[in-house]
């Protein structure tokens, strides 16, 4: 079994970690179930004791990262002012970017767990909370393209090997000053 006398959920978080970490180096379709049982020095039957596909571990893989995006939504949506519903949903999505780079590349690097995300009914219904809070209601032409242009350009910010070398506040910082600017928002007060 995975978990060796540890306490419980860890077994299941080295098992993620390894997972993410493969499908990092090789894709997710490159990466097999035997390669995650080898990476872990377990059995193929132990991974899936815990998964029973691998589709299961994309999804535990990707879980935290849609709780958090959902706790994003739900806090920007209780903002009274459209400016605040604004501002917090484009910091805490920031934030995701930022603080899931490595799952970012997994999600964008591989077409089959990007249209296996894209398919996902919970995943749209959220990315288009997300959006209607970015664009407000009934949104002119222009305000779309932008939030488009934030939307898919904070995805690849995660991606690009030119801000690999960035810290983690200073991409922050950089992300959601250019995603304010595209969306016509006023700099937060200093």
């Amino acid at each position: 079994m995975v978990s060796g006398g540890r306490r419980p959920g860890e077994a299941r978080e080295r098992l993620l970690a390894a997972a993410l970490e493969l499908f990092a180096r090789h894709g997710v379709s490159g990466t097999s179930l035997q390669m995650i049982a080898d990476e872990l020095g377990v059995t193929k039957a132990a991974v899936y004791h815990r998964f029973p596909s691998k589709e299961d571990i994309v999804w535990a893989v990707i879980a935290p990262a849609l709780a958090e995006l959902e706790e994003v939504a739900r806090r920007a949506e209780a903002r009274r002012r459209r400016s605040d519903r604004v501002a917090t949903a484009l910091a805490g999505v920031v934030d995701l970017v930022v603080d899931n780079r490595r799952l970012m590349a997994v999600i964008l690097a591989d077409p089959a767990v990007g249209r296996l995300i894209r398919e996902h009914p919970t995943l749209h219904a959220l990315e288009g909370r997300v959006n209607a809070i970015l664009t407000g209601p009934d949104p002119a032409p222009g305000t779309l393209v932008a939030a488009a242009m934030v939307s898919g350009g904070l995805l690849a910010a995660g991606l690009d090997p030119r801000l690999a070398g960035l810290d983690d506040d200073a991409l922050r910082h950089h992300l959601l000053d250019n995603a304010r600017r595209l969306l016509g928002l006023r700099p937060p007060p200093r």
